[in-house]
Order: C-alpha cells, then structure tokens, then sequence
C-alpha cells in the first residue's frame, strides 16, 4: 500500500488497496490532502467524445492546439486491428491537413505501433509505459510543441488521461472501439475505471453524456 492513500470515503477498503496497487505498479504516488477529490481529478478528462472523428478539430485549432499525442489500440484501431481503416486514414490526414503534427503513443511494443505507423508516416513512442510523464514529454519533443499546445487522445483514464492530467495537457477521452479484445492487464484497467466513475458519479463529478 501506498503511503497517504487516503481515499477511503470515497472508494471502499478493498477498492481502495486494489486503486492504490495499481497506481504504485506504475510509480506513481499521491500526497492525498483532505480533499480527496483533488485524485479524482486527474481521472476526469477536459472532454468526452464517442470516436475520434467526433473531435472538433476547428475549435482545438481555435483554443490554440498545434499537436495530438494519440493512443493507438481501441483508441485509432481496435486492439487487434494491425492497419488504418480508410476512414481513420481520411481523417488524420485531414488532422495533418489542418496544420496538426501528430504522434502515437502507445504501451504496445514496437513491433505493433511501428506497423501501424509507417504506413501513414506517424511518429511514435512505444512502450511508452503511460501514465509516466516521460513519453509524453518525448510525444511534445518530437512535435516541438508545449504542454498548453499540446492535446491528448485515448481511451483509458488510468493510461491517457491521468498521464495527459499530470502533464498539464488537454485530454480527450474516446469509448474503446474493441472491448473484447482488450489484454489482461487492460481489463484490470477497466475495472479500476469502473471504480472510479461510480464514485465520481455520487460526488457529481462525472455527467452521463447527452
């Protein structure tokens, strides 16, 4: 267990050791005060779309955005989709049309994010090993961007979204394409998910969308 994990009132006992021992795989540790709001709040992210292509890339361009960091399985693709589809591949680069430089990053092995990406010309980062801050940093070092220009899209709050949050980024939250096919330590993801929403809920902090 995670020293101050303090978060008890919020997720239940056996929750809250199972939420703290996936945060700590990941080597991270929160300094929980009293509001225990304050770690739920790197789990919301600043928007929630249905896909990708439900992205408004007008208004990001209009707020200042210059570049997306994505994630790639169940996010562009599902998880075992090896290639683009023709509609995904119109729409990045109608994002490269719009001025947007773009890269994967992904937790998947080189071999997995390479294949996708070269086809499309895409930089990336793989085994990124989200939600740590540094392959986000290298994602911006690669697009020459900085955080308050720099988007993040994915489909995981544990992975995406807290490391987009922690690096002062906007985070986009899209619904996994492919559920099913989704990995072991992925479905542990998702249950912690669950956890967290439906306390988010309660508190009035996670809306249903329209």
């Amino acid at each position: 267990m995670i020293n101050d994990c303090r978060i008890r009132n919020v997720l239940h006992v056996s929750d809250t050791a199972f939420f703290c021992m996936k945060i700590k795989e990941y080597g991270i540790v929160f300094r929980i005060k009293k509001e225990v709001t304050s770690l739920f709040e790197v789990l919301i992210p600043r928007l929630r779309v249905r896909t990708v292509y439900d992205i408004d890339l007008n208004l990001l361009q209009e707020k200042g955005y210059k570049g997306i960091i994505t994630d790639l399985d169940n996010t562009l693709v599902g998880a075992k989709d090896p290639l683009a589809t023709p509609k995904l591949t119109a729409w990045l680069e109608e994002v490269k049309r719009q001025g947007f430089k773009l890269v994967v990053v992904s937790n998947n092995d080189q071999a997995r994010v390479s294949t996708f990406c070269a086809p499309l010309d895409i930089q990336f980062v793989h085994k990124a090993r989200k939600p740590s801050s540094r392959p986000f940093s290298k994602g911006m070092e690669l697009m020459g961007l900085h955080p308050e220009e720099t988007v993040v899209v994915g489909d995981q709050l544990l992975t995406d979204v807290l490391g987009g949050n922690r690096m002062k980024l906007f985070t986009i939250l899209v619904q996994p394409i492919a559920i099913q096919d989704e990995g072991f330590g992925t479905r542990i993801n998702r249950r912690i998910e669950r956890i967290v929403t439906s306390r988010l809920r309660k508190q009035g902090l996670w809306h249903e969308e329209e």
